[in-house]
């Protein structure tokens, strides 16, 4: 087996072992995607709002929220 192999190799093995770590790494408890409360709450209640913000140099800045 060449130099040129091995390299391969070892290349391939530590991307598997990198695909295979994500797959049983320890996760991160999150409070949002447990109990679905926080912002992306949105989706249940079924309304989709939207904030626009518009300003410009001199005026005084206006604040619009559409519902649809």
């Amino acid at each position: 087996m060449g130099w040129q192999e091995l390299t391969a190799l070892v290349i391939v093995t530590a991307t598997a072992l990198v695909f295979l770590w994500k797959l049983v790494r320890p996760r991160k408890l999150s409070f949002e995607s447990q109990t679905h409360c926080g912002c992306s709450a949105g989706g249940l209640s079924g309304s989709k709002q939207s904030i626009v913000l518009h300003a410009r140099k001199g005026e005084r800045p206006k604040v619009f929220v559409k519902a649809g």
